[in-house]
Parts: structure tokens; C-alpha cells; sequence
């Protein structure tokens, strides 16, 4: 690749159309360093400009909730707690097999949390706890939250990825055909201890729930 450089003084030796000398477009200090690729003939400037930064990557529903803005709070109104949106797209897991591990970290702080899928020999305990690591950092980091460990999981539940079938070959010219599935997690933490857990149901509270159902539901077709 061959490149073009001048400098102060030939930049002045650039006559214009009119016969003028032009004003130097640097300083003796800068000098103008275009490869022939990205030059036209005759043409001091780029005909195309590569931007490769990672504002030009898609950003989903469930990470744009980091930037929801809440109103300011009133004198003496208690301080709203951070909260943290983090998730993992396209792994390759079932996620099924990922959902039993979201619910099993649901409601736990995020050192329990951690401490639980340390000691699970699952695949997706593994990639969660990346996740929830990624997670806190960017706690930290980005919601200014003072402790790491002040942090509970209030949502955790997995998603659907993209399923892709692939062919299979077996004996005697023979092929079957295998889906290849992928899932997606998400997260959220909350700032402050988790919590406390939620009472058993009763039979007397399971069946008046069960009359509300019925009594809120719409009938079509009727008088």
C-alpha cells in the first residue's frame, strides 16, 4: 500500500483555479497521511469512512432497561435501590435444562447465589455464573453501587434462541436429521438484601383464588 504525505510547504505550492495559493489544510507539526485505496483521482480526502465501534451494535429490550430515567424523589423519600439488567444471548443449551437453574438462584443473594452454582457440575451453572459476574461488575462500575455483595437476584428466567437442524449421516447412504438448540438468559439484581420468603399457600387461600379466577373471566356469546 502506497501512501501520500506533504507537508507545510507543499501544501502552499497547491494553486487553486483562480491562480491563488490555497491556505495549508495542517500545521507544520501534522501532515496529511491518505492511502491510495481511499483516495479519488485527483482528491486529497477518503471516498468512505470505516466505523467498527460498538455503538453500531443492536442492544435488546431487556438491556435497554439500564437506561430508563426515574423522576427525582422527594425530600425524605426513601433512596431507590439500583437495578441491574445483564443477559447472555445464543448459548448453546436447552433451555429447559436452564430454566431449573434460574429458578434455583430466584430470590437468593448474589453470594449464595454464586456459591450454589459453584458447586453444580451442570454446563449452565457455569455460563449463569458468568452472567452474575459480568452483572456485578457492572453494578459497580455503572450504577454506582458502593457494596458488591449488597445485591439480590429479583428476576431470573431463561428465553428461546434460534433452533437450527442439521443433517445427520448414518450407514448405507442413511441421514437423519438433529436440532442444534440455543437459549438465551436473563437477570436482574436489585440492590439491598433479598427479600424474605413468601408464606405457603393454605387450601382456603388456593380455592378463594380459584373463585376469583371464575369471577373475572369473560363470557362470549352470551345474553
Amino acid at each position: 500500500m502506497c501512501w501520500f504525505s506533504f507537508s507545510r510547504q507543499q501544501l502552499h505550492s497547491f494553486p487553486d483555479k483562480l491562480g491563488r495559493d490555497k491556505e495549508p489544510l495542517c500545521s507544520a507539526a501534522e501532515a496529511v497521511v491518505l492511502p491510495c485505496r481511499w483516495l479519488a483521482s485527483g482528491s486529497l480526502f477518503p471516498l468512505s469512512c470505516i466505523h467498527t465501534s460498538t455503538s453500531l451494535q443492536k442492544i435488546g429490550k431487556w438491556e435497554k432497561k439500564n437506561r430508563i430515567v426515574y423522576p427525582p424523589q422527594l425530600p425524605g423519600e426513601p433512596r431507590r435501590p439500583a437495578e441491574i439488567y445483564h443477559c447472555r444471548r445464543e448459548i448453546k443449551y436447552s433451555k429447559d435444562k436452564m430454566w431449573y437453574l434460574a429458578k434455583l438462584i430466584k430470590g437468593m443473594s448474589i453470594d449464595q447465589a454464586l456459591a450454589q452454582l459453584e458447586f453444580s457440575d451442570k454446563k449452565g451453572a457455569k455460563v449463569i455464573k458468568e452472567v452474575l459476574l459480568e452483572a456485578q461488575e457492572m453494578a459497580v462500575r455503572k450504577h454506582n453501587v458502593e457494596f458488591k455483595s449488597n445485591l439480590h437476584i429479583a428476576e431470573s428466567q431463561t428465553g428461546r434462541g434460534r433452533y437450527v437442524k442439521r443433517l445427520r449421516c448414518h450407514g448405507k447412504g442413511m441421514f437423519g436429521m438433529m436440532r442444534i438448540s440455543r437459549c438465551h438468559y436473563f437477570v436482574k439484581l436489585v440492590e439491598g438484601p433479598p427479600p424474605p420468603p413468601e408464606p405457603p399457600k393454605t387450601g382456603f387461600d388456593q380455592a378463594k383464588e380459584y373463585v376469583q379466577q371464575l369471577r373475572n373471566r369473560t363470557l362470549v356469546h352470551t345474553l
